[in-house]
């Protein structure tokens, strides 16, 4: 079982960042994939990046690459997403996740943590 709790969200000018953090409970942490969703007002969930367990693979969205970085501090057990270059279409609420397999991070992972809304405003 693993427990997700997101942080940092907030509002923000476009143009600018802000970095979320996912905490994970569990002593297993560092044997999970992990990954990002967000989902905007009136639309589906979407993929935003994920990142392998031991942190050297990483995949994301061609709307965030370039401009997000996903990483991990497995000491720590948290995960993080450093966003930059922010527009007003990175307006969602942000989801972290988790799931044995890196794939189903991009798909359907089994751990979801509530998440955090980030607004940004043009």
């Amino acid at each position: 079982q693993v427990q997700l709790i997101e942080s940092g969200g907030g509002l923000v000018q476009a143009g600018g960042s802000l970095r979320l953090s996912c905490a994970a409970s569990g002593r297993t942490f560092s044997t999970y994939a992990m990954g990002w969703f967000r989902q905007a007002p009136g639309k589906e969930r979407e993929f935003v990046a994920s990142i392998y367990w031991d942190g050297v693979s990483t995949l994301y969205s061609d709307s965030v690459k370039g401009r997000f970085t996903i990483s991990r501090d497995n000491a720590k057990n948290t995960l993080y997403l450093q966003m930059n270059s922010l527009k007003p279409e990175d307006t969602a609420v942000y989801y972290c996740n988790a799931d044995r397999f890196f794939e189903r991070t991009m798909t359907s992972p089994q751990y979801w943590g509530q998440g955090t809304q980030v607004t940004v405003s043009s």
